[in-house]
């Protein structure tokens, strides 16, 4: 009687194992059929869909989303936002893939992430007043965030522009003594130096190959850029130029003042870090070392008093 029951159960364990394969291929078929058939769909749909549905995602899907966050955009800011964005591009150097409208639309997308995560989030814990302070605060630093993004750029070049141009002046100084002319010292400075201030100097020097004169291609190089020192530069260039005065000497004495003032703000700098470590030294640094100097004192009295 056992080995019937053996029996029957291998049988129906093999007629299992029958039934899952036959399932599975049947399957597969009904997957391969669903899959001839949309392709058969693609094939057979019309010129326009069918060249919407080729195009990359990029086009079908982030180009369009885009296009309505910066409609979106400029139905929400002022109407002179543009010009002061296009102007903070300028100071930014003009990042690649950066203009008027991406900015728009990433404000608008930092506003509505920031408000979706900040009520969200606090509302998953069940906490409505922490949704409301969080979806405000998140959407308004959202909103504002490429704006901070834009002038940290903007800081960060200027600070690197006026750190390397007295460099630059003592090459261009060089270059002029040694028989060459401002243009051509100009391209040489440009080719031999690297950073944001070569890459002014050739647009300086582009502009000029395409027609401009050189005294408004340099005040366009002042315009882009809010550096002090720079802008001094400038004006000392383009007055030499309409007055007649040799370069050399301009250049001479312009190289001289940016060492100065160079040594100078080294100098300013090194007298504001007393300053500046104060409140760390106050907050962070006295309150260790007075626990580490007085806490084994103070354990050692609280001990022998404890017997009293």
């Amino acid at each position: 009687m056992q080995s019937w029951i053996l029996y029957a159960g291998l049988l129906l364990v093999f007629l299992g194992i029958v039934v899952a394969i036959a399932s599975f291929s049947f399957a597969e078929r009904d997957g391969v059929a669903r899959s001839l058939a949309a392709v058969e769909a693609i094939k057979a749909a019309p010129d326009p869909m069918r060249q919407q549905l080729d195009a990359p995602f990029n086009e079908r899907v982030t180009g369009p989303m885009f296009s309505r966050l910066t409609n979106l955009g400029r139905r929400f800011t002022p109407n002179d936002q543009s010009s002061r964005l296009r102007r903070k591009l300028d100071l930014a150097g003009n990042p690649p893939g950066w203009d008027t409208d991406r900015v728009l639309a990433f404000k608008m997308l930092g506003l509505l992430v920031g408000a979706a995560v900040g009520f969200i989030v606090p509302l998953l814990f069940g906490n409505v007043a922490w949704a409301l302070v969080f979806g405000i605060g998140l959407a308004v630093l959202g909103f504002f965030l490429p704006n901070i993004l834009l002038y940290q750029r903007a800081y960060d070049r200027s600070q690197t522009i006026q750190r390397e141009l007295p460099d630059a002046l003592d090459l261009l100084v060089i270059s002029v003594e040694s028989g060459l002319g401002f243009d051509a010292a100009l391209a040489q400075v440009a080719r031999n130096t690297q950073g944001p201030l070569a890459e002014e100097f050739f647009r300086v020097l582009q502009e000029m190959q395409l027609g401009t004169g050189r005294s408004d291609a340099m005040r366009a190089l002042a315009d882009r850029t809010d550096v002090t020192d720079l802008r001094g530069f400038v004006t000392a260039m383009v007055q030499a130029d309409a007055f007649g005065i040799p370069i050399a000497n301009v250049l001479r004495i312009q190289a001289r003042e940016m060492r100065i003032r160079r040594s100078q703000r080294a100098e300013e700098t090194a007298q504001k870090v007393p300053v500046k470590i104060l409140f760390p030294l106050i907050f962070c640094i006295l309150p260790a070392l007075f626990i580490v100097i007085l806490g084994p004192a103070a354990i050692q009295i609280m001990t022998a008093f404890s017997g009293f």
